[in-house]
């Protein structure tokens, strides 16, 4: 392990949730405009937008503070509740647990960068036991504060004491390996949970795509 330490996104990357969100956003959309979310609205709306841009869109115009708050947070309660009902696939990422282990072995510091917002990190700490791995006080998440990912990287970063230059970033989204590029990381791992292998590799900084953790653990390639 050459990494001084690792940052890890978490939805798509430590947890494969994508549908809970699409269903906890199409229970809004019924709510609001009593239908639900076109394939076409989910590309073009939803995927990677804000809480409070996808609450406008759905209104179809600019909203109050009082009725972001109320629907994003209904919004995410609905996704938690999915999340427990679907019991089968209410687990980390397949070798997640062991490669955190791994880590912790080595002396390795890692930590989360998560455009998630407290309630569900607390929710994901309290759920999958992180705070056996990690300390939970610094797990970057969406306070309000952070103007992007790459900002939240760099927090991360500077939580662990390391450089991104000489950190790996675990990510599963365009955009996210695009901030974490930016933000000055060039070991980036890309989690394959949207199927698109023959596009990561490509990309700046990308060193690996892996479908699970269990290929790092079986291949003794550690990050």
């Amino acid at each position: 392990m050459k990494t001084k330490g690792v940052i890890f996104d978490f939805n798509g990357t430590l947890f494969f949730d994508n549908d809970k969100h699409i269903l906890a956003w199409g229970k809004i959309s019924q709510i609001i405009r009593h239908k639900g979310i076109s394939e076409e609205e989910l590309h073009e709306h939803f995927n990677g937008v804000p809480n409070n841009k996808i609450i406008a869109y759905l209104f179809q115009k600019a909203c109050d503070e009082k009725t972001l708050a109320y629907y994003s947070q209904l919004k995410e309660s609905y996704y938690r509740q999915y999340c427990q009902e679907d019991t089968a696939s209410f687990h980390l990422v397949a070798g997640a647990e062991a490669y955190f282990d791994c880590l912790k072995h080595a002396n390795i510091p890692f930590t989360i960068a998560s455009a998630s917002i407290k309630e569900n990190v607390d929710f994901f700490v309290s759920s999958f036991h992180l705070d056996q791995w990690l300390d939970p006080h610094k797990i970057v998440y969406d306070d309000g504060s952070y103007e992007n990912k790459i900002a939240m990287f760099k927090k991360a970063a500077q939580r662990l004491d390391i450089d991104l230059q000489e950190s790996t970033i675990f990510e599963d989204s365009l955009s996210g390996i695009e901030s974490a590029y930016q933000a000055g990381c060039r070991n980036i791992i890309v989690v394959n949970s949207a199927d698109k292998k023959e596009i990561y590799q490509k990309l700046p900084g990308v060193t690996k795509v892996i479908d699970t953790f269990e290929e790092l653990i079986d291949n003794h390639e550690k990050v």
